[in-house]
């Protein structure tokens, strides 16, 4: 992690507005979720600073999609960055949103443990979407499938003739009446 003074201005602004988002239950349940899927049991459940080296994403990921991504042991910065862009690259293989995905230094220099923990929870739902028979660890709400409607003519031509109170009308409410002060003094 490069070396960084303490934020001003808008950074600290940012800075505390990212913390404000971070939930330590989540990040609790994230850390269970994560420890239940891989196995690793020496995971510290309330910190994800254990996780900055990627290899037990690698492992995590390595477990849902068919072409493995690689995982690389060193312990350099590089090693571990590396680590990363392929969990990275493995969710977006296991097709998490691109929305939902972190950056590198979001997880590696702690700039938005937020959408890291977000990234983890896309996970989860798209794990729990994809199999209806899903019966391992869950995080998070089940993702929402699609309920189209279909109606017919009938009912489509009878709501042509619903005036609805959101289009608009005000009930025959006009300012007539209404005075807001003095009107304006114009002097050469």
């Amino acid at each position: 992690m490069a070396n960084q003074g303490p934020a001003y201005g808008d950074m600290l602004a940012r800075k505390k507005k990212i913390e404000g988002k971070r939930d330590h239950a989540q990040e609790h349940d994230m850390m269970v979720f994560i420890q239940q899927m891989t196995g690793v049991q020496e995971l510290d459940l309330d910190n994800c600073e254990c996780l900055k080296d990627g290899k037990v994403l690698c492992q995590l990921i390595n477990g849902l999609i068919d072409s493995k991504v690689k995982v690389d042991h060193k312990t350099t910065p590089f090693s571990m960055r590396a680590n990363l862009e392929a969990f990275i690259e493995g969710c977006k293989r296991f097709g998490v949103n691109e929305g939902d995905v972190f950056q590198v230094n979001d997880l590696f220099e702690g700039k938005n443990v937020p959408q890291f923990t977000q990234c983890i929870y896309a996970v989860g739902r798209k794990l729990q979407s994809d199999d209806p028979n899903y019966k391992g660890p869950i995080l998070g709400p089940k993702a929402s499938a699609e309920n189209k409607r279909v109606f017919t003519q009938e009912q489509l031509d009878a709501g042509k003739h619903i005036h609805s109170l959101q289009m608009g009308s005000n009930k025959g409410a006009n300012q007539k009446g209404q005075s807001f002060g003095a009107p304006r003094q114009i002097i050469n």
